[in-house]
């Protein structure tokens, strides 16, 4: 049988076996090309503990047990070591070293430099001694006759003490890291050397836990891997691992022994974040003897604690702070069939040795299994805990996010404690864009949820106790998460309150009023005419801002989008204002704390949050769509809405609901579309009640087509006169001219004189009336009445100049109209 031994930092597996001879053979296996190569053979049955092989693969370093304590007791070997350490020259098979030959254990492990890096002549070697000390050997070749590399000195070689009295270690080969805790009175230190490929090593972390660690043997992680020994010692000291992630994590897992049966302790410290938690998971119908260690893995966005037949509990480390973002799973949910045991280590991100068979597998969350999970779950920490694993773990592939907008449209009425459509649109914003520039996470929203219950069960501890020397890299990055939590870092998260805060005193002035249906000049005439106390220049900015966004949003949007959704491309000054006012917040936020990215990159990262936004919402439209077989075209006021139109929507009011929710802009002609359905599916009461309550808002296109297409029966006549009734003043004057019905006429004229009257104010007609080519009326209030409102239109008050038609003269036929027809008599 083979049995891995060792995982270099390329990726190379070393594995043992044994020959027909009882011979003890040592392997690479290459994860790149597929291919093995023999490296040494032992002629002779050996236990090897540690193996590891230099970068150049010139230098074999091997640990092994010559013999077991029985052996050594029946053979009177008393002054023969127990354990050997050698060093053997491999290009080609030449002389062997020994580096310790002690009765302690001794664990080898070579360093290796960055990737790309030429072949070098030195080489660095760990020997880890469970006698709790670490030391360095600087290993010199030459290169001789026929490619021959051999060891340069023939004396003892250069070695430096790297770490003492450590009861605890963990060495991290992608990285070059080592952690190790020390005992420090009634708290342990975690403490970190960082190994650099042109220099020697360096100390760069410190951070005191509150971990009882048992300080009589010696407990190593990723230092090779020998079952026999770790099973040992692992049953007398602390189970603790430390993860990593790339974007600056650092976690610390460890599990202890509880007093009570039946019951698993396990703690996670989220030391870039400064929570700590610990969980007590309670166990039902299990033998004592099966109660084994938790087994934890890295995933790199997520921490599993893993207890085979009993649960999986993964952990985004991103955000610890909300515990609705991580899953505990159970029976068949949590079943992992290719592990079944407890003693698994995870040597680098979503990788684990099976320490029992000593197998490496490739461990990720499978996506299927996610959206299954999703789909069954009835609680919804659970559904919202899976909805960001999708989004943050599979980046958004379009078949996941079809399937995930699916599940949100027959959900919308399940999920009681949060919105689906709006954790979908802020978690997809973030993963999208947060990769691309560092510390962008810190500052863009990630959940709309921001006073979930369960935040405050996290201990927090004292960020101060970390130490940080020459930060790069990783370090850097971990530095950046820690002076974010200083800070508080949950204020530097965008929020709309602010955007809501402006918003609502633009609607509370009654700006919104002349900016609904106005051109932007109107608009600036309007608000110059009210003495508002917000500069026209300040409006221009937003409104330029705005429109250059919805132009870039409908330039990324795909074209399938548009002929499958009619969306349509018209101006809305409401939702142009409230673009503007979100891209002017945003970039004043990222302005605050990116200030060393610049403005044009910041620009870039505002247009596109904003083109993003827009497209999630053509996206859900698109699936909802599809998903109901709609027609492109469905503007056809003379028919009933089918029961997909119906559901449709009822979808595109929850998405409007969520808009709202979070002061967030929708694409232009979401509303004409959502106001189209509504004629369509809803009877005339509820289709005025949600008007009434701003759930359907009137717009010039929609509107418009409906006052041309229908005829005028009864019933569309009363459909026409509550939605002319209810039209904002600048709407209503240039739609209205497209009912040609005397109703219709009555309302402008009245209109028309209410406003002409208003403008009069105080003026006095000094000048005489003018003659007027007009039909005779013997009915003197209509004459004095059509003749000051000719007189006020010579004055230059004429408020619908851009209707000719409608004037003095249109209001005397008007009024004649309807006289007669009240009066039952015919109008000629």
């Amino acid at each position: 049988a083979l049995y891995v031994v060792n995982v270099e930092r390329n990726g190379k597996i070393i594995y043992t076996w044994k020959g027909n001879q009882k011979n003890t053979h040592i392997g690479l296996y290459d994860l790149q090309t597929k291919r093995n190569e023999h490296l040494y053979m032992f002629e002779k049955n050996l236990h090897i503990i540690s193996c590891s092989i230099n970068n150049e693969r010139t230098l074999l370093a091997v640990s092994f047990c010559q013999y077991t304590e029985e052996e050594r007791a029946s053979q009177l070997l008393q002054s023969v070591s127990k354990y050997l350490t050698l060093l053997i020259e491999i290009q080609p098979i030449n002389n062997v070293r020994v580096l310790k030959a002690v009765d302690s254990c001794v664990r080898v492990q070579f360093l290796y430099p960055v990737e790309g890096r030429n072949a070098s002549r030195e080489s660095r070697l760990l020997l880890v001694s469970e006698d709790k000390y670490i030391e360095q050997f600087d290993i010199h070749v030459v290169a001789e006759e026929e490619h021959k590399v051999v060891i340069e000195k023939s004396g003892q070689l250069p070695r430096a003490k790297v770490v003492d009295d450590l009861v605890w270690a963990q060495w991290d080969m992608m990285e070059q890291r080592l952690f190790y805790i020390v005992p420090k009175e009634s708290k342990s230190t975690l403490r970190c050397v960082q190994f650099y490929p042109d220099e020697n090593f360096n100390s760069i972390l410190e951070s005191h836990l509150d971990i009882a660690v048992n300080d009589t043997q010696l407990k190593l992680v990723n230092f090779g891997y020998d079952y026999c020994q770790d099973q040992d010692v692992a049953s007398k000291s602390l189970n603790l691992q430390v993860f990593t992630s790339k974007a600056g994590g650092l976690c610390v897992c460890c599990s202890s022994v509880s007093d009570t049966p039946h019951e698993i302790i396990y703690s996670i410290y989220f030391l870039h974040k400064g929570y700590n938690k610990t969980f007590t998971v309670s166990l039902e119908r299990t033998e004592s003897h099966q109660l084994k260690e938790v087994a934890f893995m890295n995933l790199d966005y997520y921490v599993a604690a893993y207890l085979p037949g009993q649960f999986l509990h993964l952990l985004n480390i991103q955000h610890p702070d909300l515990l609705c973002y991580s899953l505990f799973l159970t029976g068949e949910d949590a079943r992992i069939d290719t592990l079944q045991n407890c003693s698994i280590r995870s040597p680098w991100v979503s990788a684990v040795l099976d320490c029992d068979t000593r197998s490496l597998y490739n461990v990720s969350i499978s996506d299927s299994a996610l959206l299954r999970f999703l789909q069954k779950s009835k609680r919804d920490c659970e559904r919202l805990a899976a909805l960001h694993c999708a989004l943050l773990y599979f980046q958004h592939t379009e078949d996941l996010e079809m399937q995930i907008i699916r599940w949100i449209s027959e959900n919308l009425s399940t999920c009681h404690s949060f919105d689906p459509i709006q954790e979908f649109i802020i978690a997809s914003l973030y993963c999208r864009l947060c990769p691309e520039t560092q510390n962008l996470d810190k500052l863009l929203p990630y959940t709309s949820l921001h006073d979930w219950i369960g935040s405050s069960l996290y201990s927090c501890f004292l960020c101060n106790t970390f130490q940080f020397q020459n930060s790069k890299g990783f370090w850097e990055k971990l530095n950046s998460n820690l002076e974010s939590v200083k800070y508080a870092e949950p204020h530097l998260h965008y929020h709309s309150n602010m955007l809501r805060k402006e918003w609502r005193n633009l609607s509370e002035e009654s700006i919104l009023f002349g900016l609904l249906f106005c051109s932007f000049w109107d608009f600036c005439l309007f608000t110059n005419q009210r003495e508002e106390r917000r500069t026209t220049a300040y409006l221009r900015n937003i409104f330029e801002n705005a429109k250059k966004y919805v132009l870039v949003s409908i330039i990324f949007t795909p074209s399938y989008l548009h002929k499958l959704v009619p969306l349509f491309e018209e101006e809305d000054y409401q939702q142009q204002l409230l673009m503007g006012l979100m891209v002017a917040q945003l970039k004043d936020h990222l302005m605050r704390h990116l200030q060393y990215v610049g403005k044009k990159k910041i620009d870039q990262i505002v247009l596109d949050y904003v083109a993003n936004l827009l497209n999630l919402v053509h996206r859900i439209m698109k699936e909802v769509w599809r998903r109901y077989q709609l027609h492109s075209c469905i503007f056809c006021f003379d028919e009933r809405g089918s029961t997909g139109e119906f559901a449709v929507f009822h979808i595109m009011s929850r998405i409007l609901e969520a808009a709202n929710g979070m002061c967030m802009p929708l694409p232009p002609g979401f509303h004409t579309l959502h106001l189209g359905l509504g004629v369509r599916c809803l009877p005339l009461h509820t289709l005025l009640h949600y008007i009434d309550n701003g759930i359907l808002q009137l717009t010039e296109t929609c509107v418009k087509k409906l006052l041309k297409d229908l005829d005028d029966t009864e019933q569309n006549e009363k459909l026409k006169f509550s939605i002319v009734m209810r039209l904002p003043e600048a709407l209503g004057q240039k739609v209205r001219q497209y009912w040609n019905h005397p109703i219709n006429a009555n309302l402008i004229a009245r209109k028309y004189v209410k406003l002409l009257l208003e403008k009069l104010g105080n003026m006095q007609c000094s000048r005489p009336i003018p003659e007027r080519p007009s039909v005779p009326v013997e009915f003197l209030p209509l004459n004095y009445l059509t003749n000051m409102l000719a007189e006020i239109e010579n004055q230059g008050l004429h408020p619908y100049e851009k209707q000719d038609h409608i004037n003095a003269r249109f209001v005397e036929e008007t009024a004649l109209k309807h006289t007669m027809t009240l009066l039952g008599l015919k109008y000629s």
